[in-house]
């Protein structure tokens, strides 16, 4: 017996020390919900006449810092970081070490964002901001406004909003080359809010960039600007949206470089105009050369039948431009002849059917290209060559319901190269027209301005379904739409070149206004969407 009770007596005593080791709230207690609390500093908080080159913070549990290099924005920004530790540890402190010399007079915001939260439940304290001044005051003026983007419909992410103050040492080119006044974020946010600025007037301005060093980077960063003079204490609070938008760089050709046999590829950067590249080499009677620019990529590519040549000389302009340019030739092998169809297995009733080619076809032998229906029947077909990309279009009457067949023979298309295709056999099919949607929309055009209407789709609403052109209030009518949720965008397009153009800083010219109509619509099956009125009116 006395064993036993000796055993009993160990059992629970281990228990005990196992229980007594372990940290956190107890089972079933409440979960800790509360933001850790900051209790003082070394300076204190707001002082002024600051001299001191290390800032000591004291919070009232033990937190941990998260993002700190993408939260952490000091104002005015600094040549170097902050040493901000301990970092990957827990502590009730943290040391803040200035490695620069501070500005005379100034009043600094070292703004932690939402970077520290507490050690067990990860509770954030939002937006902590130190704060202290080289002078004799703290400053106290505000000012504050909202982002959006140009062309997305979207939030911006991670912008720094800046100021730059307007005295007798500011240019325009200071924003490429040194960092502004003041600094804060509006990061996945639309609003920024700045505070402790001191009187005076200023350029306001947004940057998405690529790295945070808040000087504009033209290719790499969205810029956006506020066209009027900030003017505190008078301009607390801006009502106009800073709109953000990416410049077009000026041109400048990049290189000339071979890809394969008989390919070149001709890069470029930046606005294109009138760009062309015409062959000096003397070549023979039967060379054939074909260019087309790559979708979506700074790229001309310039297809030739191979010569027996080392090199070819070329001439490059673009409008005021002129490059001359030589391309030797290593490769010894010509790219083949690859095709494959538009669609996989349903041509919608708005589309066309193309066969897509890697290399520019030719010659097209519609003799070897036949389509049939599912009863074997011939089906009537005009086909074409696109002259921007390497596809060819065939066009005929779809009937609901149909399945089709499209044969070629060898022989059918031709490449550049005198390469020809192997025997294609393509099945596809439609579906009824009670399988689509259509949507009605009453536009309104306020200002009779001309205005471009993208009906939009895609997962992001990148893809345009379709596009007009209107310069008056006129009821648009979308048919044969997919089951799908659309979206539809209005361009205010000022010079009615029918595109949507970006803005430039330096000319203080803003992208021309894209308004989105305010509601998804959404399409089903034999559903007609009607009644909805889009109201477009410029933002001056």
């Amino acid at each position: 017996m006395k064993f036993i009770y000796k055993s009993l007596f160990f059992i629970v005593l281990a228990t005990l020390i196992v229980s007594c080791a372990k940290t956190g709230r107890p089972d079933g207690g409440p979960k800790d919900e509360k933001a850790p609390l900051f209790v003082s500093s070394n300076p204190p908080y707001k002082t002024i006449n600051f001299n001191k080159k290390e800032v000591k913070l004291e919070f009232n549990e033990f937190i941990k810092l998260k993002d700190l290099n993408k939260q952490l924005v000091v104002s005015p920004p600094l040549k170097n970081p902050l040493l901000v530790t301990p970092q990957g540890a827990a502590s009730k402190f943290l040391k803040i070490e200035i490695l620069d010399t501070l500005a005379k007079n100034t009043t600094y915001i070292f703004n932690f964002g939402n970077a520290i939260e507490d050690n067990n439940e990860n509770n954030k304290l939002e937006q902590f901001k130190y704060i202290f001044s080289t002078g004799s005051y703290i400053d106290s003026l505000e000012t504050s406004g909202t982002i959006k983007d140009a062309f997305l419909n979207k939030k911006p992410k991670n912008t720094s909003v800046v100021l730059y103050k307007l005295d007798s040492t500011y240019t325009d080119s200071i924003i490429y080359k040194q960092k502004p006044n003041y600094v804060t974020t509006a990061i996945d946010t639309t609003t920024f809010r700045f505070t402790n600025l001191k009187e005076g007037k200023y350029l306001l301005m947004a940057l998405e960039e690529s790295t945070s060093d808040y000087i504009f980077n033209p290719k790499l960063d969205k810029i956006g600007f506020y066209t009027d003079t900030i003017t505190l204490p008078k301009d607390s609070i801006i009502n106009i949206p800073i709109t953000l938008f990416k410049e077009k760089q000026p041109y400048a050709f990049k290189r000339a470089k071979e890809i394969t046999k008989g390919k070149i590829e001709f890069g470029y950067e930046g606005e294109i105009k009138d760009f062309k590249v015409s062959l000096l080499s003397k070549v023979p009677e039967d060379f054939k050369s074909i260019s087309k620019f790559e979708t979506d990529k700074d790229t001309l590519n310039y297809w030739y039948t191979p010569l027996e040549l080392d090199s070819l000389n070329f001439l490059v302009t673009n409008d005021i431009f002129i490059d001359t340019v030589t391309v030797k030739f290593r490769k010894k092998k010509l790219d083949s002849l690859t095709l494959k169809p538009s669609v996989g297995g349903t041509l919608q009733f708005r589309d066309t059917f193309f066969i897509k080619s890697n290399n520019p076809i030719t010659k097209l032998d519609t003799s070897k290209i036949s389509l049939i229906d599912k009863d074997t029947i011939a089906v009537n077909y005009s086909s074409f060559l696109s002259k921007k990309e390497n596809k060819i279009g065939f066009i005929f009457k779809k009937n609901q319901k149909e399945n089709y067949t499209l044969k070629a023979l060898p022989g059918s298309f031709t490449d550049i190269y005198n390469i020809e295709n192997d025997t294609l056999n393509y099945n596809f099919k439609t579906l009824e027209l009670e399988d689509y949607g259509k949507i009605t929309l009453n536009v309104v055009n306020q200002d009779s301005e001309n205005l471009i209407i993208d009906l939009l789709a895609g997962k992001d609403f990148d893809q345009i379904v379709e596009r007009k052109y209107l310069n008056k209030t006129e009821k648009l009518v979308f048919t044969l739409l997919e089951p799908n949720t659309y979206m539809v965008r209005a361009i205010i397009d000022k010079n009615n070149n029918k595109k949507w153009d970006t803005g430039n800083f330096l000319l203080r010219q803003k992208p021309e206004n894209i308004i989105y109509y305010q509601e998804e619509l959404k399409v089903r099956a034999n559903y007609f969407l009607e009644g909805n009125t889009f109201i477009v009116k410029n933002l001056k």
